[in-house]
């Protein structure tokens, strides 16, 4: 049986009193907040120039965001971002200081923008809504990957890939690909480095260098982060990568150690890689951490005499309660779930038990430094984990928080009236 259709509702905009008054204070105060984040883009600019998120353990200023500030990871780094681009974008700039353009507008234009195109973004941003402009963005971005085809054959043509080694041991990689392949290789270190970097930095580091005149230890440049980013990707892939048990063989990195001083804590001892360079002996105690054993005994002219059994330095068992108590690595701030070691708090070469007490899980950044960076990972008798810097300051787990102690409306407009005067 058929019901007779429900009449159609239609709401009619009534003008209430105050309704106008209240539309033109929220967008009065959308400017104010407009021109509150262009002034904090300037300062997260500063401060990512001055390295002052590389304090005790910080891999990015977009970790120290998510860390300090309580920003989204990819909200953080898309400010910094912004706040690099914009320095050279002194129109965009000066409108969105001004209150004029919203921060959806400018992070949009950001992408594109140059000083070739800025006035005629900026035309369009203040005639079209954020929609729009992000469309228009989009279709550039979609327009410069389509052409040049000419050009993508001759980058196919002329590919080469060449690696060797240098005079002081360092593995030298040199190469051209084409775009596309390019392209490939850059998102695949983009996301290892976005796995990879998740440390964060107590807050009180700062301060304290602040006060006591404490020079800070200088930041890992971008470029050595895309090489730990390169060997994340080589070991994704060898891992997933391997098809037999004989095979797989091929693709270990062995390291030989002397028997005489096995993984000694100073330089003494004798650490390298097959058919490789020199590795310094702290380098040995990190990769010893998490790693397969093969005992290979060999005489006076280096023949193998007899060949142990492979096992692993942590057993299957306790790597699954310690992936299951830590979920990642433990270091403070560190937000990384993948790419993570086993360490040994007390070595096992020192006498340390491979036991879930005496692990904790580290990202391949944060094992690193607690290795070869001078920081240190400890564990009171009680059980709690900790770690310290260089200098032997406890990091704290937990970052401070600021609050609002007065009307956040009022501080927010004297703040903006005090910004106006500057």
């Amino acid at each position: 049986m058929a019901t007779a259709p429900q009449p159609v509702q239609i709401r009619h905009a009534i003008s209430r009193p105050g309704t106008e008054e209240l539309g033109a204070e929220i967008t009065r105060l959308s400017a104010y907040i407009y021109a509150a984040t262009y002034k904090l883009l300037t300062l997260i600019r500063e401060f990512d120039e001055q390295d002052g998120w590389h304090q005790t353990g910080l891999v990015s200023c977009a970790h120290w965001l998510n860390f300090k500030c309580g920003i989204g990871m990819n909200a953080a780094r898309e400010k910094v971002r912004v706040a690099h681009a914009l320095q050279q974008l002194p129109k965009i700039s000066g409108a969105f200081e001004r209150g004029e353009l919203s921060y959806s507008k400018v992070r949009a234009m950001t992408r594109i923008a140059d000083t070739s195109n800025e006035d005629y973004l900026l035309m369009i941003a203040n005639h079209a809504a954020a929609h729009h402009v992000e469309k228009l963005v989009q279709k550039f971005r979609r327009a410069k990957r389509l052409q040049d085809v000419e050009n993508a054959n001759l980058q196919h043509r002329d590919r080469y890939f060449n690696y060797h080694y240098d005079h002081d041991g360092c593995l030298i990689i040199k190469g051209r690909l084409p775009a596309e392949q390019g392209a490939l290789i850059i998102k695949a270190l983009e996301k290892a480095m976005d796995d990879q970097f998740s440390g964060v930095a107590p807050d009180q580091d700062a301060h304290v260098a602040a006060e006591t005149g404490e020079e800070l230890s200088e930041p890992e440049p971008i470029a050595a982060r895309r090489a730990d980013a390169m060997v994340e990707i080589s070991e994704t892939f060898r891992n997933g990568g391997e098809k037999g048990g004989s095979s797989a063989d091929r693709y270990q990195v062995v390291m030989h150690v002397t028997a005489e001083t096995p993984l000694p804590s100073g330089d003494r001892g004798e650490c390298h890689l097959d058919d490789g360079p020199h590795v310094t002996a702290e380098t040995g105690r990190r990769l010893a951490c998490d790693c397969s054993h093969l005992s290979v005994f060999e005489d006076s002219g280096g023949e193998p005499l007899s060949i142990g059994r492979k096992t692993r330095s942590i057993p299957p068992a306790i790597r699954r309660a310690l992936r299951i108590r830590d979920g990642g690595c433990r270091f403070p701030g560190c937000t990384r779930t993948k790419f993570v070691d086993g360490h040994h708090i007390e070595h096992w070469a020192d006498g340390g038990e491979t036991s879930l007490e005496n692990l904790v899980q580290l990202c391949r950044h944060h094992h690193r430094l607690v290795h070869e960076g001078g920081y240190d990972c400890q564990r009171t008798p009680t059980g709690e984990i900790f770690f310290t810097a260089p200098d032997e300051r406890r990091l704290p787990e937990f970052a401070h928080r600021h609050t609002v102690d007065e009307d956040p409306y009022e501080w927010f407009e004297k703040e903006m009236r005090h910004l106006a005067a500057c």
